[in-house]
């Protein structure tokens, strides 16, 4: 005999009726192809109303397995209330982890915690500004505070670190919560632990859902991020919820820059009255032309004329004494 629970009878129900509208629209289809080869108008007219049949057929199941899908699991419900709790306990027997957490009173950091426990308290002045009038739900939960610079439009941090290095002029503290009652008091304080000063607070009715993701976030000038430990508490009411710590490395910048852009500008005046006189020595450089009547003396090579003695090679006639042999006509 097979043991089904009630989710598991409904499913099977619904699968039944997905099941029946496939084979309802079958046997419709194949009465309706019948019909058109009989050659006998009342065989085929009675199996035409026959494949209409599987159509209505085929819609009751379709509107079965809506109703299995949809409505029948709580209508049963209704009238045997489920006990699935018995099932959920053993999330309870996973709880022992939390009696695991000795591990932390091992750990030397867990004796130094006890001079922080009593600390996270709202100062009066804090106090004092609060406006909300609904009771805040003690079992609010917090997760763990992440730190980074900036935050995505998702409320998620953007490379997230314990230590940051300047320049910084906003922090972000991100986190999730559960079980948040709106309107109740919240509030946010952000602490320099090197001398205990409060650099932001905020303090407001809670305007969020019961449950999510929120942050704080912490503007100052650079000048006050010092190196050193930075603590942020939050708190529902006057209950402490968790605290978070970050560290912030190297020095802040200075405002000396201001005084290099006053020495350019001192500067830049005294060189233009200086080189406005050099024009003055370009005189200088019409002395070059006294210069150039020296090529003149050039001209004494015009003594080359002594080599038109040249002409001395006009006495190539004298090959004209060939009329010697002229006389030996005369023979």
């Amino acid at each position: 005999m097979f043991n089904l629970d009630i989710k598991t009878a409904v499913q099977t129900a619904f699968f039944l009726a997905i099941l029946g509208i496939l084979s309802s629209l079958w046997l419709m289809v194949k009465n309706y192809k019948l019909a058109q080869k009989m050659p006998f108008y009342q065989k085929r007219v009675k199996m035409q109303w026959k494949s209409v049949r599987f159509l209505f057929v085929g819609i009751v199941f379709g509107f079965s397995a809506y109703f299995f899908n949809r409505f029948a699991e709580p209508a049963i419900y209704l009238i045997f209330p489920p006990s699935p709790t018995i099932t959920l306990t053993p999330t309870i027997t996973l709880t022992p982890t939390i009696t695991l957490s000795p591990t932390i009173t091992l750990s030397p950091t867990v004796t130094y915690t006890p001079a922080i426990s009593p600390t996270p308290s709202i100062p009066e002045a804090i106090e004092s500004l609060f406006e909300s009038t609904v009771f805040p739900n003690p079992d609010a939960l917090f997760s763990p505070i992440v730190f980074s610079k900036r935050i995505d439009e998702n409320l998620q941090p953007v490379n997230p670190s314990e230590e940051f290095d300047h320049p910084i002029s906003i922090m972000y503290a991100t986190y999730s919560y559960v079980d948040m009652i709106p309107g109740s008091q919240w509030t946010s304080i952000w602490y320099r632990l090197s001398d205990m000063a409060m650099l932001c607070y905020e303090t407001a009715p809670w305007n969020g859902g019961t449950g999510g993701y929120g942050y704080s976030e912490c503007t100052q000038e650079a000048s006050e991020w010092l190196p050193g430990f930075y603590e942020v508490q939050l708190f529902v009411g006057p209950t402490w919820k968790t605290s978070g710590r970050f560290a912030i490395i190297g020095n802040p910048p200075t405002n000396t820059p201001t005084r290099t852009s006053t020495a350019t500008i001192t500067r830049t005046y005294t060189p233009t009255s200086s080189r406005t006189p050099l024009p003055t020595f370009t005189p200088s450089i019409t002395r070059t032309p006294t210069i150039t009547p020296t090529t003149t003396r050039t001209p004494t090579i015009t003594n080359t004329p002594t080599r038109t003695f040249t002409a001395t090679p006009t006495r190539t006639p004298r090959p004209t004494d060939t009329r010697w042999p002229s006389q030996t006509p005369t023979r």
